[in-house]
């Protein structure tokens, strides 16, 4: 398992790069920040494949004008598992974790890690984690990235059956993590939700009241996001 810790030595520059899905996420960040906390937010695309790719051509991007950035935030809605994570609230991720990269087996669903290959769960640093869940009044706990939206509550069930820490599941989250590592660089991510995890009823969703607390959320808390820099980079 990769460890979502700070880089050793100096830092050369705390710029922070929050990657979204898409635009409307993008925007509802955007409506938080101001130029002087060097916070930059950009969609990425949806899924984790088009996640890590985007994110990692703007970190290399960004490496090769000599202004890097050294925090990568993914953030955006998502779907809540209840009742731990009502539709409106926030979750920041204490690990971010892949649930459906591996093989079915006769036993059951067998993660690529027993496989004798890669990883599936990153984790952010832990001081840094807690900041900013205390700033913005964010539940902290497992975020699942998924491939295939949950749409069932049999299928709700197994995931928490096999991930019982998770609050939120969505399309990103491991995807930016891993770009993130080969980079180097700590990870956080950040989800408001907009919808249980479960039976897909999209007259349930509210993803204008997610991106508003979104929006908010990262006006509490970007003052955390543009000291990270400081932080234990052991923890």
């Amino acid at each position: 398992m990769t460890q979502g810790l700070l880089p050793p030595g100096p830092v050369p520059h705390p710029r922070v790069l929050v990657a979204t899905a898409v635009p409307a996420e993008r925007d509802a960040v955007a409506r938080a920040l101001r130029p002087a906390h060097d916070v930059d937010a950009l969609p990425v695309g949806v899924g984790p494949a088009a996640a890590a790719a985007g994110t990692a051509t703007a970190l290399a991007r960004a490496a090769a004008t000599g202004r890097p950035y050294g925090l990568v935030v993914s953030a955006g809605i998502g779907g809540g598992f209840l009742p731990d994570a009502p539709v409106g609230s926030l979750v920041v991720a204490d690990e971010i974790t892949v649930a459906d990269l591996g093989a079915e087996t006769p036993d059951g669903f067998a993660p690529v890690t027993e496989l004798g290959f890669g990883a599936v769960t990153h984790r952010p640093p832990r001081s840094l984690v807690r900041e900013i869940a205390d700033a913005c009044g964010a539940a902290t706990g497992t975020v699942l990235t998924v491939s295939t939206v949950t749409g069932s509550a049999e299928r709700a069930a197994e995931l928490r059956r096999r991930h019982p820490r998770a609050l939120a599941e969505a399309m990103e989250g491991f995807g930016v993590a891993e770009a993130a590592a080969l980079h180097g660089l700590p990870v956080l991510e950040i989800r408001a939700v907009s919808n249980p995890v479960g039976p897909r009823d999209r007259a349930a969703w509210r993803i204008g009241d997610a991106l508003a607390a979104l929006s908010d959320a990262f006006g509490k808390f970007t003052p955390v996001l543009k000291g990270w820099h400081t932080y234990d980079r052991n923890d």
